[in-house]
């Protein structure tokens, strides 16, 4: 007996739909350029291999059943996404990626980036667009690693890459400064300035952790000896510092609307506040240019506004 498999196939759901529209076996014949005995078959084949009955028989008329109201309704659904992936594969055939992965630094402002992902999808690109959260060393690494086409915030330019992975590109973005803070209730608030690293050591750090999953992880102005408090990403780290659980340098464009509306105090330290070069990389294809929607990205970074926006634009509480 035919599987399931072997009689759902789109001729066969077009023919379900023409018998539900006309109604009947006998005009759905007619539509179909059918023997009537032919169409029966076929659709007793479908019936026999799914074990449902899809049309009641018993009046003259061909009446769907709810089994076949069900198949109807997502054979729609089937034979629009069988469409859709031919439209998609003509157009992956035109140089467009089926994929399309970046990896992107929790340093990078969220909404900037979620308006390119806007823009790109006014396009009606056929790639598929998918989107890692990443910090620190993890960021290039997913880049490196085969795991992603972009990456977004990476603190390693191409030339420091050149001895460790081949058929890197970078351009910078822009330079990203960071602020030491703290929330108004916690001790290190009130405390005189310059905070010593004698004085920081006595309080809970929060650090953001590296996501790098193989190799050495990157850690950024902790004090020897300091607890810390790890937590996944940056965003996750100004989060726990406004709720008081330690003190930490934060990008300054992420911390400044806290700190102008009273929620963070920005506080001087003796350690010189970190400055950072941030970068998109990417990988080159061992042949031809990048793909149409790498490409794309990669046209987005040549606006100064846009690099700005991504490291500037955080949004306030």
């Amino acid at each position: 007996m035919p599987s399931a498999r072997d009689v759902l196939t789109p001729d066969a759901l077009a023919m379900l739909q023409t018998v539900a529209n006309t109604g009947s076996f006998a005009g759905a014949a007619r539509a179909l350029n059918l023997v009537p005995s032919a169409l029966s078959y076929r659709v007793r084949q479908i019936e026999d291999a799914l074990d449902v009955l899809l049309f009641d028989r018993s009046a003259r008329q061909a009446r769907i059943t709810e089994a076949g109201a069900e198949l109807l309704r997502e054979s729609a659904r089937l034979l629009n996404e069988i469409d859709a992936v031919a439209n998609r594969v003509k157009r992956v055939a035109t140089g467009w990626e089926p994929m399309l992965t970046i990896a992107v630094d929790s340093v990078i402002a969220r909404d900037p980036l979620l308006d390119l992902a806007t823009a790109f999808f006014a396009l009606e690109p056929p790639t598929r667009l998918k989107l890692r959260d990443e910090t620190l060393l993890g960021t290039i690494e997913a880049l490196t690693s085969g795991e992603a086409d972009l990456a977004i915030g990476a603190v390693l330019d191409a030339a420091s890459l050149a001895f460790t992975a081949t058929g890197i590109r970078s351009r910078p973005i822009g330079e990203l400064c960071f602020v030491y803070a703290v929330a108004p209730h916690h001790p290190l608030a009130r405390l005189p300035e310059p905070l010593t690293d004698e004085v920081l050591r006595q309080y809970r750090a929060v650090a953001a952790a590296d996501s790098v999953r193989s190799g050495p992880s990157m850690t950024v102005n902790l004090v020897g000896g300091q607890d810390v408090l790890t937590v996944p990403s940056m965003q996750f780290k100004l989060a726990a510092q406004l709720h008081g659980l330690g003190g930490g340098f934060l990008p300054e464009p992420m911390a400044r609307p806290y700190i102008e509306a009273g929620h963070l105090i920005e506080r001087k330290t003796e350690r010189t506040p970190p400055l950072g070069t941030m970068h998109c990389a990417w990988r080159v294809r061992s042949a031809g240019g990048p793909g149409r929607a790498l490409e794309w990205w990669l046209a987005q970074f040549e606006h100064e506004a846009t690099r700005r926006a991504l490291l500037e634009r955080h949004r306030g509480r």
